[in-house]
Parts: C-alpha cells; sequence; structure tokens
C-alpha cells in the first residue's frame, strides 16, 4: 500500500467535500431569503439537533456516527454565520440570535454579551444570564435593533422585568434591582478568587489580576444608564426597578442577608473605578464569605438525583444564649469548647444530654446567631443521613469556616445500626476528620443507644461476651469528647424562669398570681421545665 497513493485519494476526497461545501452554503444563503420573508429565526434548536441524528445514522460504520456528527454540527454553525451575515446586511432583527453561539459575529462582538467576556465570575443559573445578557443589550440601541424589533424589545423588558422582580422579591431587594442583582451574582459566585478571599481577605497574586479583568466588565454594567432604553421604547415602569420600594408586608426571607447585600449594591454603584469595587468586594469575602456559606448560618442536606446537597435555611430562630435562663454552668462549658474551636484550637464533639424541654436544641441555634460573625456555620444532619455524613465532609473541608454538624434529639434502639456509620465518621475511619469540622448532639439519654436489664450480667444469659455488647453501646457517647447535662429545673428554678420571661414579655400580673398560674399549666402541659414555662407565657401573651 502506497502511501503517496492513500493521500491523492484523501485529496481527491477532500476536492469533492469543497464543492460540496460550497453548494451548501449557496443553499444557506437562499435559506436566509426565506427566512428574512418569513420572519422565522435562523436557530431552531430542535430542526439542528434532529438533522445531526439524522447524518448520524448514514453513517455505515457506527464508530464512524460520533465523527460524522462533529462533522456536521460544526458545518451547520457555519451556514448559520452565513445567513447570519445576510440578516446583518439587511438589518433584519433576529430574536433567536441571543441563544445562539453561532451569531457572535452578527451580534457585534465588542457588544456581544456572554460568560466568555468573564475569567472567575461565570458560575451563574441560565435563568440568571439570560436577564442578565438581555437588559444589557437592550440598553444598547445598536445592538438592540440587530436582534429585536421594537414590539419584541417592549416584550422582553416587560419579561425580564418579571424576572428581576421575581429574584429580588423573593429576597426582599430594595433600591436599585439592577444593581442588587448584579451584587447577587459577585456575593454568590465561589470561584477561585472568592473562595481564597473568604474570611481570611485579600490575598493579592495572579487572582486579584483575573478578578480585576472581570470586575471591570461588572463596572461597565453598573454604570449602565437606562433612562435612554426607557425613553427610546415608552417603558416608563422599568423606572420603578431602579428605585423600588419594598411594602410593609411580613417578611419570608433573611432581612440580615438581604441588607448586607443592598447596601453592598449601594457602595458599589459609589466607587469610580474597578479596582474599587474590588476592594470592597473583597472586604466583604473576608468578613462574610462567599456563596451560601458566606450569606447563611446554618444549613440541611437532601438528595438531588444521586448527590448530596447542602442547601441553606433562609429562616432561623434568633435567640441568644442570655434568653436561656439559668444553666449558667452548662451554657459556660459549651462557650468554651466553641471559643477554642472557632479561634482554631483543640476542641471536642460536643454531647448535650438531659431532660426534654431544658434548653438544649435552643443552645446550639444560640450558638449559630452568634458565632456566625466569626466564620461558625452549622450543618443539620438527621438520623437517615448519616450514610451521607462523608459525602458533606467532603464539600466543607477545603472551606475557610468552620463547621459543627448538629444532630437534635439523637438516640438509637436496639435495632438500629445507623449509629456505626456515625462512630466511623467521629472517630474510627481511615481519613482523618477535617480540623474545620465538628459535631455537636443533643439527646434525652446519656448513651445514645438504649440499654436494658438484658445488658446486665446474668447466669442464664445467652451472651457470651456481655461486657463486648456494652462497650459497644458506649463507644458512641464515648466519642463525644464534652458532655453537658441539662436537667429539669426545681420549683424555685422553674419560677425564676417563669418571672423573666414573664418581664421580657411585658406580662402586668402580679408575682404570687403568676407562679400560682404557672403551676396550674405546668400540671397539665408538660412539668417543669424550660419549654413549659415559655408555653405558658406565649398563652398570657396571646389573652393581653
Amino acid at each position: 500500500m502506497d502511501l503517496n497513493e492513500l493521500r491523492r485519494n484523501i485529496d481527491e476526497i477532500d476536492e469533492q467535500l469543497v464543492n460540496l461545501i460550497e453548494d451548501r452554503m449557496d443553499v444557506a444563503e437562499k435559506i436566509a431569503e426565506c427566512k428574512i420573508e418569513s420572519g422565522k429565526s435562523v436557530f431552531d434548536r430542535k430542526r439542528e439537533a434532529e438533522k445531526i441524528n439524522n447524518v448520524m445514522e448514514l453513517a455505515g460504520k457506527s464508530e464512524n456516527r460520533a465523527p460524522v456528527g462533529e462533522l456536521f454540527e460544526k458545518i451547520m454553525e457555519v451556514s448559520r454565520k452565513r445567513q447570519y451575515e445576510r440578516l446583518s446586511e439587511k438589518n433584519v432583527a433576529d430574536e433567536g440570535a441571543l441563544s445562539d453561539p453561532a451569531a457572535e459575529d452578527f451580534l457585534n462582538g465588542e457588544d456581544r454579551v456572554t460568560d466568555n467576556e468573564l475569567i472567575l465570575y461565570k458560575n451563574v443559573t441560565k435563568r440568571q444570564s439570560t436577564l442578565r445578557d438581555t437588559l444589557i443589550i437592550l440598553a444598547d440601541k445598536n445592538s438592540a435593533s440587530k436582534i429585536f424589533s421594537e414590539y419584541e424589545a417592549i416584550r422582553k423588558i416587560h419579561e425580564c422585568m418579571n424576572v428581576l422582580i421575581d429574584e429580588s422579591a423573593r429576597r426582599g431587594f430594595y433600591g436599585n434591582l439592577w444593581h442588587t442583582f448584579l451584587t447577587l451574582l459577585l456575593v454568590s459566585d465561589e470561584n477561585a478568587y472568592s473562595l481564597a478571599t473568604e474570611i481570611r481577605g485579600e490575598m493579592g497574586g495572579s487572582l486579584r489580576d483575573l478578578a480585576l479583568h472581570d470586575l471591570k466588565r461588572f463596572k461597565k454594567w453598573f454604570d449602565i444608564d437606562f433612562s435612554e432604553m426607557i425613553d427610546r421604547l415608552n417603558v416608563p415602569e422599568f423606572a420603578a426597578l431602579l428605585d423600588f420600594q419594598r411594602g410593609k408586608a411580613e417578611s419570608t426571607y433573611n432581612t440580615r442577608v438581604r441588607d448586607r447585600i443592598c447596601e453592598l449594591a449601594d457602595t458599589l454603584s459609589g466607587c469610580d473605578t474597578a479596582e474599587a469595587m474590588l476592594d470592597e468586594l473583597a472586604d466583604f469575602y473576608g468578613a462574610y464569605g462567599v456563596g451560601k456559606f458566606g450569606l447563611h448560618k446554618a444549613f440541611r442536606i437532601r438528595h438531588v438525583e444521586d448527590r448530596t446537597v447542602i442547601e441553606p435555611i433562609r429562616n432561623i430562630r434568633h435567640v441568644q444564649l442570655k434568653d436561656l435562663v439559668g444553666y449558667e454552668i452548662a451554657k459556660q462549658k459549651l462557650i468554651e469548647n466553641t471559643d477554642s474551636f472557632v479561634a482554631g484550637k483543640k476542641a471536642n464533639n460536643c454531647l448535650l444530654y438531659g431532660d426534654a424541654g431544658t434548653g438544649k436544641s435552643s443552645c446550639i441555634k444560640a450558638i449559630a446567631n452568634e458565632y456566625y460573625e466569626k466564620g461558625l456555620r452549622i450543618i443539620e444532619v438527621y438520623k437517615h443521613q448519616f450514610k451521607d455524613l462523608n459525602d458533606v465532609i467532603a464539600q466543607i473541608k477545603g472551606r475557610n469556616y468552620k463547621f459543627i454538624i448538629y444532630m437534635d434529639d439523637l438516640s438509637f434502639e436496639d435495632f438500629e445500626t445507623d449509629y456505626k456509620y456515625l462512630k466511623a465518621v467521629i472517630e474510627g475511619g481511615l481519613e482523618k476528620k477535617p480540623e474545620n469540622v465538628l459535631i455537636y448532639a443533643t439527646s434525652n439519654r446519656r448513651h445514645l443507644i438504649r440499654e436494658s436489664f438484658k445488658d446486665k450480667p446474668s447466669v442464664m444469659d445467652d451472651d457470651l461476651h456481655r461486657n463486648d455488647t456494652v462497650q459497644e453501646k458506649l463507644s458512641l457517647s464515648n466519642r463525644f469528647g464534652v458532655t453537658i447535662y441539662f436537667g429539669s429545673p426545681d420549683r424555685k428554678e422553674f419560677n425564676e424562669i417563669v418571672r423573666v420571661l414573664a418581664d421580657r414579655e411585658g406580662i402586668n400580673m402580679s408575682e404570687e398570681e403568676l407562679y400560682a398560674e404557672a403551676q396550674k399549666w405546668e400540671m397539665s402541659h408538660g412539668g417543669l421545665s424550660g419549654r413549659t414555662a415559655q408555653q405558658f407565657i406565649d398563652h398570657l401573651s396571646g389573652l393581653q
């Protein structure tokens, strides 16, 4: 077999292909004329997919199907570029061009708005990128006229308003919603720069230079003046989004997060340069972090398809440790362990155990609130999710926060074996538990696993190694280096809790009457406990 002869065969085939491609481009131009007359878009995603599948089926050999598909995908892209050239020559708009990668030149290169202009800040949803890009194009008269007719442009503005209001209303944003939207993109994007800067502050180096490249683009977007677009298309209603006033309705969002983003948006919009914007953004990352871990205190986990996802709890009760009356020794022990942890010192996993309704769970909520500013985050995990713990730890071990994995009301029956997963994670697996992760749990049981009299040695016992069984049941609780007891209050302590809570709520009642009514309440509502006292005060508040 002669190599030169084979090369000549290739040359002959290529010559035929060139002739065929030229014929195809001529037909593509005629198709462009037909689409101009009919008003149809150049890009038909469904038609393109069907065409590629059909030509792949024409391949005689199965191993050639994928290469044929790739070749025709490129040929069709080039054909669409030729059609866009014809549209551009006749100054015809094509709304579908916005979603077609082949339309980049048609959209006038410099004004083309795609994530390809960004290096680091590319992690946005499709909905967010479409909103951003569409408004940027509509704000520019030349770019908008190439893509949209006047009617289509007005319709697109109203669609964008709908999405922007929805994105903002769910978070309670106010002020300039365009600025708060762009700020949301910046503070939510977990990229190489923002992750390196979170909690620690500006690190400098090449990553800052790359981030500055992206901030120059964001600076341009922040500076967009929509007044010309509003006048050109006669859409005065759009102006309401540039000074949006929130109503008095009860909020269902995290007001702390809302205010933080709105304030940063106002600061960024006032910066004269991209460098100044980046400095402000780096300060924000350094103080609070980035993404969901930067904006939220507490999280839960759930499965999405085959992935374990950590999602924020957007509303957490704003309780403080000082709100828990009594239990000063227990609270101090918890504070000392947590202080050591957030300071980067050695600290222990912590078990809060004792009677029901004594404030164990409230202490954890208070920890989440009081240590947020110091970089502490809480992730709540339920008993049936223990198998996901390794996935959770894998997602958080490289972050610059301190994480407490929180397990509420932790206990097991004899027949439950899920605790074995927890044992391995806490201490005993081959992989070392990350330094930025601790486990806090609450339980009504000191030893967590149900014990019974059959665990005691007996002559008739059929368990030859009874001590091993007992040690197995104790091994989980022993992995918590700090154990804190919360016992039910006595009558005097209960009355003190009631008195303090009544004072906070402004209950107008003599102490003698208050204590008498509290005693009646606790006798039929769960006994002496802080929870019962709080329920009693809530009842009195509702009657006032």
